[in-house]
């Protein structure tokens, strides 16, 4: 549907205005020029011998290329702001809905009882699972000893794809993994005042060592947050090979630590909220699991402004006549004609 919009004239990079300051000192280094020349003739003394040594250059075609180049900044400066007019309005219609995806990247992730291990099989499962949800928002959330929001709810399906591959135990400092803190962050990560339907996807070994992770499934299920927990591990476990030293991790008596996944826990977290629990041991299976649950969810449309496609630009008039007067001025000599 289109809408008719006021006909409304602005500036796309207002910033690039700023680029006319500049015309000040080239004012000003052309008045003075002016003016030495002029005090220069005096000091010499032989007006006639000035004059005559002189008589073929021309102070006003000078003047005329100044002002041709000045006017040609002007008009650069014009175009790189982009002087732009509204024209109709569209209002876009999209459906979807809002999905934080919770991702574990403290170091037991490395685990490879997955292969080729849990966290290249999350970011493996993620990748695909975005290529079914077109529609919907996304957010990223990463966490081990912390938890932080790396990238906000965004539709650029590419730009969460390269938050997902770059994901790492490097992109938290502090380890541990602290599932309670993730689902807070969730929860606070959603618009206050959308209507749309909100998920978080939870992607973890559950090796919690915080109590409040159940506390927050079941306040998730309080607003209306739909939780999904996916595990990654198995019960026999795995140790954790570090990628700088190339050992395994041990604890502080020298023992090599295994690493098993907490399926208990995120089932019961799942259960609490009313949500699903799925081990991604298939992920193309996990992924038309998790699909189906979200597809039940009624689709909420929201309409968005429109976008700068919707506006009419002139910068390319104005780059188009500070070229003209580029050019002219390059053919205009200095010298007087007969």
């Amino acid at each position: 549907m289109y809408v008719e919009t006021i006909i409304l004239f602005s500036f796309a990079h207002i910033e690039y205005l700023l680029l006319l300051v500049l015309l000040i000192p080239v004012i000003l280094l052309f008045v003075l020029n002016r003016r030495w020349k002029k005090k220069t003739k005096k000091k010499i003394g032989d007006e006639q011998l000035v004059n005559l040594l002189t008589a073929n250059h021309s102070n006003k075609k000078f003047s005329i290329k100044f002002y041709l180049l000045l006017a040609a900044m002007v008009f650069t400066a014009l175009g790189a702001a982009n002087l732009r007019r509204a024209g109709k309005a569209e209002n876009v219609n999209r459906k979807g809905r809002d999905i934080i995806i919770a991702m574990d990247v403290s170091k037991s992730m490395l685990a490879d009882d997955v292969k080729p291990n849990r966290l290249e099989k999350s970011k493996q499962f993620i990748s695909k699972l975005l290529d079914q949800l077109p529609d919907d928002r996304i957010a990223l959330i990463w966490f081990a000893g912390k938890a932080y929001l790396p990238m906000p709810l965004t539709a650029d399906q590419g730009a969460a794809n390269l938050f997902v591959q770059s994901a790492g135990p490097d992109a938290v400092p502090t380890q541990g993994t602290v599932i309670g803190e993730a689902l807070r962050l969730s929860a606070e990560s959603f618009p206050q005042q959308s209507k749309r339907y909100k998920v978080v996807l939870l992607i973890t070994d559950g090796e919690d060592h915080d109590e409040s992770a159940m506390t927050m499934a079941k306040q998730l299920k309080g607003r209306g947050i739909l939780l999904i927990t996916i595990g990654l591990g198995t019960a026999e476990g795995s140790p954790i090979m570090d990628p700088e030293t190339k050992e395994f991790k041990k604890d502080k008596l020298g023992q090599t630590v295994v690493t098993k996944l907490n399926e208990p826990l995120l089932q019961q977290m799942a259960v609490a909220n009313g949500g699903l629990y799925g081990n991604l041991q298939n992920t193309d299976g996990m992924i038309k699991e998790v699909v189906a649950v979200i597809s039940q969810l009624e689709k909420i449309g929201t309409e968005d402004n429109v976008s700068n496609t919707n506006y009419i630009n002139y910068f390319i008039w104005f780059l188009v006549l500070a070229l003209f007067l580029l050019i002219i001025e390059t053919f205009i000599t200095e010298r007087k004609t007969a």
